[in-house]
């Protein structure tokens, strides 16, 4: 595309409140035609609050907002579409019991508003799968979807009408390396063609990769503006938090409290000699369509260590989780927690023996939105004393215990009756945190516990993670980020197709080994 002096996207003064909190204050932000742009800051900086403005899903107290040299005074979400701003939201915009094309195809005229032409939609969606390299089945009920591909839904919806500003708030958090080089092929290919992107991610990687210009948010405000090319990943993490940030590893921690250091009378580590906090034997569990998605699965976790279940997503790993945590049926198989068959057992039961719960997604099955911190954070244990006495809530109680866990996790609020919905991502995460870590818990099932966080959270949660291990809890680890699992895990399973492939020991691993297992070879 020919060079402009007009930029296709002119932000100035951007202020927007949420009664007594400003959360963009003064925010200016240009973007030009073709112009791929980073949006960096932690979480609460005011990143996905600046995007929802320009998507017309929040009106600014000031400020103004020019398009392509005209002033827009946004409004709604239909005004930014006919002015072809689309986004691509952190936490998905669809109604889970309709299919992808129906999604697709909400509140589009050119569509048919009362009978749509769903088989037009479901083949051009097709083509744009295709050719974007997203597998998604245009008739397939979102809700019967994993996570990975509710976000390619978002994607593909997103592209499908034809945005020439695309806002993307961490695209790819859920996707697999293959499928984020393949997106990032076509980013590139709509840039080259004058589409303005929009880039919010944390995976400062991706963002050196890919864009070529980058504004920082610190707190509201704009606190840097700058060339990628000028730049590396440590000076973005230095300006989004102010100051260097290494994330912990797990030769950082002290020896285990737990299991100490010399070996057993048969020359074992007495970590591996143990009896396991969680045995998994031969499990066996189907989806709600009844295709198996645990395929015979057995591991062990014992006091003082982290084991890391590594795979490509959608492998079964999530499915794996539930069963343990007892939101899923199991078919065949055994579940142990501290030596009680908990196979069948309710998560009440789980609960009291010390599982900790952190999932992959938050607002599903962790969190309630309307509900205030301070109640979200007593919910797994709201009749248990002192929180309630004889029956009866006690407010005082439930207060303090939510001004001590907020201080301890770092969770930044107005207060402890703040709505949990209106926190950031990252925010929320540690209250889902703090609820289940604060109760000292023997067994944490960790799933996906830093997607969409901050390189700052990430390392408060890896510390807190590790503070379990030391202190002597097993840690069930799964993560498709392979950087997440060498750092922290102990030992490292490999899921494919819902079978565990293998077992690493940590001194063992290679990321080829791992790899080959992940496709499901045997290394």
């Amino acid at each position: 595309m020919p060079p402009s002096s007009t930029p296709l996207l002119d932000m100035r003064g951007i202020r927007v409140v949420f009664g007594p909190l400003v959360a963009n204050d003064d925010v200016n932000l240009v973007v030009d035609r073709g112009e791929i742009h980073a949006l960096l800051g932690e979480n609460g900086a005011g990143k996905s609050t600046l995007m929802r403005a320009l998507a017309g899903l929040l009106v600014p107290a000031a400020g103004e907002i020019r398009i392509d040299g005209r002033l827009e005074p946004l409004g709604s979400a239909h005004e930014a579409m006919r002015l072809g701003i689309g986004m691509v939201h952190q936490h998905f915009m669809l109604v889970p019991t309709l299919t992808v094309a129906e999604n697709v195809c909400l509140g589009l005229a050119s569509t048919g508003r009362v009978f749509p032409d769903l088989k037009t939609a479901a083949a051009k969606i097709r083509d744009l799968a295709t050719t974007y390299g997203l597998d998604v089945d245009p008739n397939a009920r979102v809700a019967d979807l994993s996570i990975a591909g509710q976000q390619r839904v978002e994607i593909l919806k997103a592209l499908y009408r034809g945005a020439r500003i695309l806002i993307l708030d961490e695209p790819t958090a859920v996707l697999t390396p293959q499928e984020t080089e393949g997106l990032f092929r076509i980013l590139r290919s709509l840039a080259a063609e004058g589409t303005a992107i929009l880039f919010i991610s944390h995976k400062l990687n991706e963002v050196m990769a890919l864009t070529s210009g980058v504004t920082v948010l610190r707190q509201g405000r704009v606190v840097a503006t700058a060339k990628t090319a000028d730049t590396d990943a440590r000076g973005l993490a230095r300006m989004m938090v102010g100051s260097e940030i290494e994330l912990p590893k797990l030769e950082d921690v002290p020896s285990l409290e737990a299991a100490g250091t010399e070996p057993d009378a048969m020359g074992r580590p007495a970590r591996a000699a143990a009896t396991p906090i969680l045995a998994v034997e031969s499990l066996v569990c189907r989806d709600v369509r009844g295709a198996v998605r645990v395929d015979g699965a057995s591991l062990a976790v014992r006091p003082g260590e982290i084991v890391g279940v590594a795979g490509v997503d959608g492998n079964g790993q999530q499915e794996l989780a539930e069963a343990i945590v007892g939101l899923s049926r199991v078919e065949a198989g055994a579940i142990r927690l501290m030596g009680e068959d908990v196979t069948a057992a309710s998560v009440a039961r789980r609960i009291a023996l010390g599982l900790a719960h952190i999932p992959e997604d938050r607002h599903r099955t962790a969190i309630v939105g309307p509900m205030s911190i301070e109640d979200n954070l007593i919910l797994e244990q709201a009749v248990e004393p002192p929180l309630s006495k004889r029956g009866w809530l006690d407010r005082r109680a439930i207060a303090d215990n939510a001004r001590r866990i907020m201080a301890a996790f770092d969770v930044r609020a107005t207060g402890a009756s703040q709505k949990v919905g209106t926190l950031s991502g990252g925010n929320q995460q540690k209250v889902v945190l703090g609820r289940a870590l604060s109760r000292a818990p023997n067994l944490v099932v960790a799933v996906q516990p830093v997607r969409g966080l901050d390189v700052g959270a990430t390392a408060f949660v890896h510390r807190q993670l590790l503070a379990r291990r030391a202190a002597g809890a097993g840690v069930l680890l799964i993560s498709t980020e392979l950087d997440e699992i060498l750092a922290l895990s102990d030992r490292i399973v490999v899921m494919f197709k819902g079978a565990i492939m293998g077992e690493l020991a940590r001194a063992d691993v290679t990321v080829e080994k791992l790899g080959l297992m992940m496709a499901g070879r045997t290394a």
